[in-house]
């Protein structure tokens, strides 16, 4: 690994000279370029571009551009996890976004034309994030053994940085560079904006505007470019009847990854994790998740009866959803900690309501942590060792 270079200004100027420095050396392996709340990882192979990805959203990002670019690819996440799980990947070679355009060129399910396309987009929208971020570290760690099985496309960087920063001047332009296109706008005054458009027009914007859509997601559906998609929604912006929020990635599949980990699986499964959520769909999100690392898995659909069958399985640690129908996860936190057994319990509160107002009230009837939903892999298993202390000596 090199030492890290910093960039107070990481400009389409400075990684055109970065990347060309990159060349001549005929570099592989890896770029990992690290801002202030983001990383992003660049592969390189003879000091050209295989593949970007890393950010905020990665996972949202990529199946973006599968919806975008590949519509005859199913892109809800069961249909993907069938084909991650068919993949050889190991600690080294774990990029599954790659391997996975890879696998569907390998059985004709797509192009490699198509394949190409798609990666390209991906590193242009990763070199708008980059350049948004503005301040960098760079550090390169060699490999001239690439992991990917196989190579689909060589980009010149230049070709990419030019395409980038064509869109962050024009985002630059409109007067919103300080905004995300990865923030998701969301309703914050039906009434007025109700009173203040036609009802098809309100129609449209509730169907849309939900909360749980980036200004690039809306842009993909609406089939049309993020800077349009983002300057119609502006005026609602500024009077206040939309906000602009952060939400996190989909979770990511899990991945078949083979290692030497037999042994901590093993030791995992001797730990029980109960998630209480109403809803089948995150029940069955934190199977996958929490089973996938090797956990024991409890999950309660009926809040009527979740003390009672915690009771009778007594699990290690708890992820108890905020808001259900008849019972609250405060009332359950609240009784479950009335409880000797569950006194010292790790009790996790899930919601999509990350206010400051559930987080006091949460801490007041002894949640001992919170986190948002949709639910991130990353975090979900970052928490479980946290307060389980697992991997802590």
């Amino acid at each position: 690994m090199s030492n890290p270079i910093p960039f107070r200004e990481f400009t389409a100027l400075k990684q055109a000279g970065f990347f060309e420095n990159l060349k001549q050396p005929r570099f592989s392996g890896q770029l990992l370029l690290t801002g202030t709340r983001n990383k992003w990882v660049f592969y390189l192979y003879l000091g050209r571009l295989v593949y970007a990805t890393g950010g905020h959203h990665p996972v949202r990002r990529w199946r973006r551009n599968l919806v975008a670019n590949l519509p005859h690819i199913p892109s809800h996440m069961a249909a993907i996890q069938n084909d991650v799980n068919q993949l050889h990947l190991d600690e080294k070679n774990n990029c599954w976004e790659y391997e996975l355009l890879c696998f569907w060129v390998d059985q004709q399910r797509i192009t490699l034309e198509q394949a190409a396309k798609m990666i390209r987009q991906n590193i242009v929208e990763v070199l708008f994030d980059v350049t948004q971020a503005m301040q960098v570290t760079c550090e390169l760690k060699p490999d001239r053994t690439l992991p990917f099985s196989s190579r689909l496309v060589l980009i010149d960087a230049e070709q990419v940085i030019a395409e980038a920063q064509k869109a962050w001047q024009a985002w630059q332009s409109a007067k919103i560079a300080d905004r995300s296109p990865d923030m998701a706008p969301v309703i914050t005054q039906p009434q007025e904006l109700e009173q203040q458009t036609n009802p098809q027009v309100y129609q449209t914007l509730t169907q849309l505007l939900d909360g749980q859509q980036t200004l690039r997601d809306l842009s993909v559906r609406m089939k049309r470019d993020v800077l349009t998609v983002t300057r119609s929604l502006l005026p609602y912006v500024q009077r206040g009847l939309v906000k602009l929020v952060e939400i996190p990635d989909i979770p990511m599949p899990s991945l078949p990854i083979s290692h030497d980990v037999d042994d901590d699986l093993s030791a995992n499964s001797n730990i029980t994790i109960a998630c209480v959520d109403d809803s089948p769909l995150i029940c069955q999100t934190m199977e996958k998740i929490i089973t996938g690392a090797g956990y024991s898995f409890i999950g309660i659909n009926d809040a009527l009866r979740a003390i009672a069958i915690l009771l009778a399985k007594k699990p290690d640690l708890i992820f108890l959803d905020l808001i259900m129908p008849n019972a609250n996860g405060y009332e359950i936190c609240s009784q479950l900690r009335k409880l000797t057994f569950f006194k010292h319990t790790p009790i996790v509160i899930l919601t999509g309501n990350d206010g400051l107002v559930d987080r006091v009230r949460a801490k007041m009837v002894g949640s001992s942590d919170f986190i948002g939903k949709p639910v991130d892999r990353a975090v979900v298993l970052e928490t479980i060792k946290k307060h389980l202390k697992i991997g802590v000596s």
